[in-house]
């Protein structure tokens, strides 16, 4: 009795690292193929595949600035969930019945010769110069895909002195149907929040176009981003907030007023009027409401910028 439970014991032990090792051996195999397609760094947190479920899920997966830019990251996804086709994958095909990414945030940056990160990634190049997927590729079916889109912050590094900030809140999950390659996966998670964000001009557009998507958008869901305000809690007391934001708001434009009692600081910057509001709440928490308007249209990217900036000085 006591050597069939060592044996099963030692089974178990066997199972549990042989399945450890699979995922590592997948999840390093990942990384260098993204790698590959981006033509920048790329890491990932976790990787898990199911083989009886036929499903897999990847966290903290993270694609880094190319050269020439920060070493910040560009695209930051913290969950991916893949419901694969195990006999697919007998046959040498890639099929994905579905894949769910969630998009936290997109960090644009656009440096001081005028060159926009998502524009310099291999994917777009190899879009600019028409060309297809390598042949020695696994063929590769996506169903459908659903992307969640959090949030885009865009720095503007031509500029003299600080970089523009600005924040897009998108808001928005959206899924496609069709996709049959990694380069056309990437371009469409780039691109995607870019566009709903109303953000123009980008070569990956054309990326997205020349690699020959044809997607169908099957369910669309929007929190519109019309407003002119946003808002954060920060734990601090309401005397370091307002000091902290006096001095972000200084550096970027020209204060036209400032009001400590009421808790309140106006700036003009960029020809655009931004209005910010202090409240003290219980504890030690303190809300700060920025607005913004330019030529009385509201901004609210330019206002998530500003609240970018002052979130940055009081972490």
């Amino acid at each position: 009795m006591k050597k069939a439970i060592s044996i099963l014991v030692i089974i178990f032990v066997v199972i549990f690292f042989v399945d450890i090792i699979k995922d590592q051996i997948i999840k390093s195999a990942i990384t260098v193929i993204a790698t590959q397609v981006t033509g920048t760094p790329v890491h990932i947190d976790g990787f898990s595949l199911g083989i009886f479920n036929q499903s897999v899920r990847i966290s903290g997966f993270k694609i880094y600035n190319p050269k020439g830019f920060s070493k910040a990251i560009l695209v930051d996804l913290p969950e991916i969930n893949v419901k694969y086709d195990l006999d697919a994958l007998f046959k040498k095909k890639l099929h994905l019945v579905s894949v769910v990414i969630e998009i936290k945030e997109i960090g644009l940056e656009k440096n001081k010769e005028g060159k926009l990160n998502v524009d310099e990634l291999r994917v777009v190049k190899q879009g600019e110069k028409h060309e297809s997927k390598p042949s020695e590729q696994m063929p590769m079916q996506i169903d459908v895909l659903t992307l969640s889109m959090g949030r885009i912050v865009s720095k503007d590094y031509t500029v003299a002195g600080e970089p523009v900030v600005k924040v897009y809140d998108i808001n928005m999950r959206k899924s496609y149907k069709n996709i049959t390659s990694a380069q056309q996966l990437a371009a469409l998670i780039l691109a995607e929040p870019m566009k709903a964000a109303g953000i123009q001009g980008a070569a990956i557009y054309g990326a997205v176009m020349l690699t020959g998507v044809a997607v169908l958008p099957v369910a669309v869901a929007l929190t519109l981003i019309g407003r002119d305000s946003v808002q954060q809690d920060f734990i601090a007391t309401f005397n370091n907030v307002f000091e902290e934001t006096l001095k972000v708001l200084k550096r970027q434009g020209k204060i036209t007023k400032e009001d400590k009692i009421r808790g309140i600081i106006s700036v003009t910057i960029n020809s655009a009027q931004i209005n910010v509001k202090i409240i003290k709440k219980a504890g030690n928490k303190t809300q700060v409401v920025v607005s913004a308007r330019k030529y009385l249209l509201p901004k609210p990217e330019i206002a998530g910028g500003v609240l970018y900036r002052i979130s940055e000085k009081l972490k």
